[in-house]
């Protein structure tokens, strides 16, 4: 992107104006002015990194906003979002001026900058904590938020290359997931883009070139099929609309590059949208089109009668036409048209009074749906460890969802992977509390059985029943894990203290360190502040029904006792985590120091037994195993930025487990050299785990394969078989 291209991002104040002109809404005209004259004031001669004036970017940010049709203060919230920041005015001079709502809104979307934090996981993860506590209580700060956010990766193209990646990384973790779920689609497919681009250039570039080759070609066939529905279609012109849209290139990076597939293989690369007035209509239309093309099974989904938790309503059908092409075509209204592109943005005007609601039904419906997101996002709030809020969000917000019926018909919907025990929690706190089984379509299941779409679900309950501390390992959701953890944090708190104390006390021992009680409470208090905590009882407490997992805190412990006990050698801390084992019966790897410690093989290297090895303490997944000559391992981890993390490892004798691995094989492209890897991979008794190809230009193709092997000895015998092959060129591990 040019400089040029970057200024076209930005919108000044005039065009703010002109956007609320034409959105025949009444706005505080005066108030917004009086909020654009403080912040052109504020920021005066402040410049972006760009060059670019600062007033600009809140002035962009206020005009996305406004195209969200949101109100009057969340404008002036998004024109003032970085006064508090980066200018001399604080919150209490907004609150004054602006009113107790903009205030809020300005506070939920700062950054917390003036507290010192450990990491700078912990300092992203307590702003993301700090702006749902805001959105808990108004909406509005998350949509703000999300406008700042798309702003800023609009015109990320300046900033360092590690910096453009961290916010890229961000915005898929936290924020794309985010606007999924409030069901705002076109700035959750443009933060992913945007992302993507930065994350894998090579890859984005690859689809953006694909689609602009196919652009003509698409353009075409859109444009006939547009002529033969409205032709068979019986509505009135001006009743009807049709028109083509393509997937987001995030969509298409992850049905190819990360399923194996090619562009060909992708059914929905691009679509039909048909909207129409009212859902009569929808349904008529459906028959059209069926009787225009060949539906292909399996490939229809009527969201309308069963619309998605982010209030996503149309229906879904893949069709063929007579020339064979498959091709998608969604049927909506107007108004699930603007749900599916900007959702609770979309609707909060209901709430504004900018529309009127026609009954009660609809506010209803957009009442339930924020109290459904707040209840979701309060769960992270209560996470006693800050750094599990990222990973929460990215569970609970996963795009891939299962819908389960209870007995009555009621649907349910969880993301993909929860159990039992997660349906439950999601019916009533009270429901999950008092379980003590579920029967799946009739049948009893285990505890820990996980969901599939369309099934019925009965929770089976008891007066007397109550959590059981294995539930957390269990669930999938932050929400039924934060339940279990309240109801042990209230109903068990002298048992928590005690539990707490004495795990943390084992784990001292067995690090040779010995303290007497105030010198440990003395050790403790870093950890009292920074989980805002009054006494040591809290945070044993905290340990023991599971808010703080010991595991996690220990190394930073270690740190603590070295600093105020002494410069000598540091005493091993064993890190004895509370959580189940990996699903390997024996990781095949020896952790020095440390017992029954969670081991993650690290698939930037995927070593191998007969592997030069060494281990790397994480934040919330235990020993990550590296090959020791890996990209990630600093050569001298003297020199490394926290060279305590660094633990030595070695392979056990006897491993019978088999591990994965990946080559990139350049062949010729020809027909069949695919199936050629394949025979030769099958003849060998090789467990092939994901096979696909691409050609890479100059009659060269590249095929990735990921596959189980026993050593490095095992793989090297794999590599010369298929090296053996004609038109194999050259193999490398990766």
């Amino acid at each position: 992107m040019s400089k040029y291209d970057e200024i076209a991002h930005y919108q000044d104040y005039n065009e703010l104006l002109s956007i609320l002109d034409k959105s025949g809404n009444n706005y505080d005209l005066k108030k917004i002015q009086k909020a654009y004259n403080l912040a052109e004031k504020a920021h005066g001669d402040q410049r972006r990194v760009s060059g670019i004036p600062f007033i600009l970017h809140p002035t962009s940010v206020a005009c996305i906003v406004a195209q969200f049709g949101m109100d009057s203060d969340s404008i002036i919230a998004a024109l003032l979002h970085d006064v508090v920041e980066d200018t001399d005015y604080d919150l209490n001079y907004v609150r004054k001026e602006y009113g107790k709502d903009v205030a809020n809104i300005v506070d939920g979307v700062t950054k917390i900058s003036k507290i010192k934090l450990y990491s700078r996981e912990e300092q992203q993860a307590e702003n993301v904590r700090k702006m749902l506590i805001a959105m808990s209580n108004d909406i509005r700060v998350i949509i703000v938020k999300l406008a700042d956010r798309l702003h800023n990766m609009r015109t990320i193209e300046c900033m360092k290359e590690q910096k453009r990646r961290d916010k890229s990384k961000e915005c898929m973790e936290v924020y794309a997931p985010i606007a999924h779920r409030l069901g705002m689609k076109a700035v959750k497919d443009e933060l992913e883009d945007l992302s993507l681009r930065y994350l894998d250039p090579v890859g984005y570039k690859e689809i953006e070139d694909a689609l602009l080759l196919k652009e003509n070609e698409r353009d075409r066939f859109i444009e006939k099929k547009k002529k033969e529905i409205l032709k068979a279609s019986k509505l009135p012109k001006d009743k009807i609309t049709v028109y083509g849209r393509v997937k987001s290139i995030n969509s298409i990076y992850r049905k190819t590059f990360l399923k194996g597939k090619t562009l060909d293989e992708v059914y929905d690369f691009f679509a039909l949208r048909i909207i129409v007035d009212d859902i009569k209509d929808c349904y008529n239309m459906l028959g059209v089109i069926h009787d225009l093309f060949t539906p292909i099974p399996r490939r229809f989904k009527d969201y309308i009668s069963t619309p998605k938790p982010n209030m996503y309503q149309s229906l879904h059908t893949t069709v063929i036409d007579k020339d064979g092409i498959p091709f998608e075509v969604q049927i909506r209204t107007w108004e699930m048209h603007q749900t599916a592109e900007n959702g609770i943005a979309a609707h909060w005007k209901y709430k504004l009074g900018f529309t009127r609601i026609v009954n009660n039904k609809k506010a209803k419906e957009l009442d339930k749906n924020i109290n459904r997101i707040k209840d979701i996002l309060a769960a992270q709030i209560d996470t006693d460890d800050s750094t599990d809020i990222i990973k929460n969000i990215k569970n609970d917000f996963d795009q891939n969802e299962v819908y389960v019926f209870s007995p009555k018909g009621d649907v349910f919907n969880l993301p993909n992977g929860s159990t039992v025990i997660d349906l439950a929690y999601l019916i009533h706190t009270e429901v999950g509390n008092h379980m003590v089984g579920a029967k799946v379509d009739h049948r009893i299941v285990p505890i820990d059985y996980k969901l599939n779409t369309g099934e019925i679900c009965e929770i089976l309950t008891q007066k007397d029943s109550h959590p059981r501390r294995d539930w957390l390992e269990i669930c999938k959701t932050s929400s039924a894990r934060s339940k279990i953890r309240q109801w042990f944090k209230h109903e068990k708190r002298d048992e928590n203290i005690v539990e707490g104390k004495m795990m943390l006390e084992r784990e001292l021992k067995r690090s040779n360190i010995s303290l007497t009680d105030e010198e440990l409470e003395d050790l403790l208090q870093f950890m009292l502040k920074k989980n805002k905590f009054n006494t040591v009882t809290d945070l044993y407490a905290s340990i023991g029904y599971g808010g703080i997992q010991l595991w996690k805190v220990l190394p930073r412990i270690k740190e603590e006792y070295h600093a105020k006990f002494g410069e000598g050698e540091q005493p091993e801390i064993t890190i004895n985590k509370n959580v189940q084992k990996p699903k390997r019966g024996n990781s095949g790897v020896i952790v020095e120091g440390m017992d029954d410690c969670l081991i993650k093989f690290s698939q930037c290297c995927n070593p191998l037994p007969g592997d030069d090895i060494i281990g790397y303490v994480t934040r919330g997944f235990g020993v990550s195993i590296h090959k020791r000559g890996c990209s990630n391992i600093p050569e001298d981890i003297s020199k490394a930025e926290e060279p305590d993390r660094y633990v030595r490892v070695s392979w056990e004798k006897d491993i019978n487990d088999s591990f994965h691995s990946t080559l990139e094989i350049i062949c010729s492209d020809r027909t069949g050299v695919l199936a050629d890897v394949t025979i030769a991979l099958s003849s060998m008794r090789i467990f092939i785990n994901n096979l696909n190809s691409r050609p890479i230009g100059d009659g060269k193709a590249m095929v990735t394969a990921t596959i189980d092997v026993f050593s490095r000895e095992h793989l090297e015998t794999v590599i010369k078989r298929l090296q053996s092959l004609r038109e194999v060129i050259s193999i490398k591990r990766f």
